[in-house]
């Protein structure tokens, strides 16, 4: 396996902000072999103050063992705010596929799997990869776009439903109104949104499941394949559902640890041509 970690901005001038050492880093785990294979950019979640080490790598390593290659965004948080967070997944994006020879991903095979705020900033990429706030150096507009979007318990909504950590790291105590509209998800799916795999607990209190509703009923709309998975019992923040990232010591449930199984075999369905169909 290659495994090391990337400064996604280093060969991009681009002026800092901030006056630290910070660099977005995208850490790679590519499988070894000559094999053409799907490939899954991982976004964790921290509600846009820290990126969870549990749903960073013990996920590579679940997409590694399903014969994916993985790569997983630290991307940047608070102070700093938006556009930057989706800016930084618009370049991993495209230096995956920019390599794509070299690390022998199927460049028409790569989804983007983020949790909670970091599914925020993965299905950010999907309804705004095409706009103009993307059109910067080190960034090309249709290389940065994702062809499926995997979405544990994700913030979906600024307004309705709204995780207020999330959104004032994200956007600022006193964000203006088309601001809070532009990152509010489900007002911004469009035809050209990749199919999404949603999952979400009803017992969710941190980040409610009618951000998994709201985005699936806009996917629905716009006609967009989908699939939605809400589960019974649960807290936020399960990861794998696992004993491995049950940091919380919550427990463990195996019953929503099929969630990894089940985004696969749905993975393996989309990319797979003739499974596209009309809702």
């Amino acid at each position: 396996m290659l495994n090391k970690k990337i400064k996604i901005w280093d060969d991009v001038k681009t002026d800092k902000a901030y006056n630290d050492d910070f660099d977005p880093i995208l850490e790679t785990y590519i499988l070894s072999g000559n094999k053409k294979r799907a490939a899954v950019l991982i976004c964790p979640g921290g509600g846009y103050a820290y990126t969870s080490e549990r749903e960073a790598e013990p996920i590579a390593m679940q997409f590694n063992a399903n014969g994916y290659h993985a790569f997983v965004l630290n991307y940047s948080v608070a102070p700093r705010r938006h556009p930057q967070p989706i800016l930084d997944c618009s370049r991993a994006m495209c230096l995956i596929r920019s390599n794509a020879e070299e690390w022998n991903v199927d460049s028409f095979k790569i989804a983007i799997c983020g949790f909670s705020a970091g599914a925020h900033l993965a299905a950010s990429l999907g309804v705004h990869w095409n706009k103009p706030l993307l059109d910067v150096s080190g960034i090309h507009i249709g290389m940065n776009k994702p062809d499926a979007l995997i979405l544990a318990y994700p913030v979906i909504s600024m307004k309705n439903y709204c995780h207020i950590g999330s959104r004032e790291n994200l956007l600022g105590k006193n964000p203006e109104i088309n601001l809070v509209e532009e990152m509010s998800l489900e007002t911004q799916v469009s035809r050209n949104t990749p199919p999404s795999f949603i999952w979400h607990t009803v017992e969710d209190v941190a980040v409610p499941v009618e951000n998994s509703l709201m985005f699936a009923s806009a996917l629905r709309k716009e006609k967009i394949p989908f699939e939605l998975h809400v589960y019974t019992k649960g807290p936020h923040g399960l990861s794998l559902a696992t004993e491995e990232t049950d940091v919380a010591k919550n427990g463990s449930f195996p019953h929503i640890a099929g969630w990894v199984k089940l985004s696969i075999e749905w993975l393996e369905e989309i990319f797979t041509p003739q499974s596209f169909f009309s809702l």
